[in-house]
């Protein structure tokens, strides 16, 4: 989608896409959420706290913007470069975590991440240049989610069928 969304636009697709992963987390439930080997021997408590790691460096990245802050670094080792790498880091940082605490941050940060946004004025929002790190990219709800989406929602979702079936 290369149109500009207004911001109730966005934070509206924004609310939609969070309810719709919020449902695909209610549908699971928390008892089935700590099973491992759903992709690559995680669990879905390993899935969210991934995603929200991710999503909570967005939320720094607007903040920052927001702020007129000079560039912030990431959480994790300066050494750590690919994605595949980071992703091992944060994984281990987090994979020994409660389930109740990964799912409340996981919605906090999504909290996080509306509040940020809406901080934005129509003007900014809309403009591709603002957001240098989004690479012009515009803003849309399945943004924050395609990750999800393109990676881990089919994991998910085929993981879900699999243990519906075996009921």
């Amino acid at each position: 989608m290369d149109t500009m969304l207004s911001k109730p636009q966005l934070l509206t697709e924004l609310h939609n896409e969070n309810a719709s992963w919020q449902a695909l987390l209610d549908e699971i439930g928390e008892a089935n959420m700590t099973q491992p080997e759903v992709a690559g021997g995680w669990s879905i408590k390993d899935i969210v706290a991934h995603l929200t790691e991710w999503r909570r460096w967005s939320v720094r990245g607007f903040q920052v913007e927001l702020n007129y802050e000079p560039e912030f670094t990431p959480p994790w080792p300066p050494a750590l470069q690919s994605d595949d790498d980071i992703n091992a880091w944060m994984y281990e940082s987090q994979r020994d975590r409660p389930l109740a605490d990964v799912l409340s941050d996981s919605r906090e940060v999504l909290q996080q991440l509306v509040e940020a946004l809406a901080a934005f004025s129509e003007e900014e929002l809309q403009d591709p240049q603002r957001f240098s790190w989004l690479a012009g990219e515009p803003l849309n709800g399945r943004l924050f989610f395609s990750h999800f989406h393109d990676d881990h929602e089919p994991d998910m979702r085929a993981w879900l069928d699999k243990v519906k079936r075996d009921r």
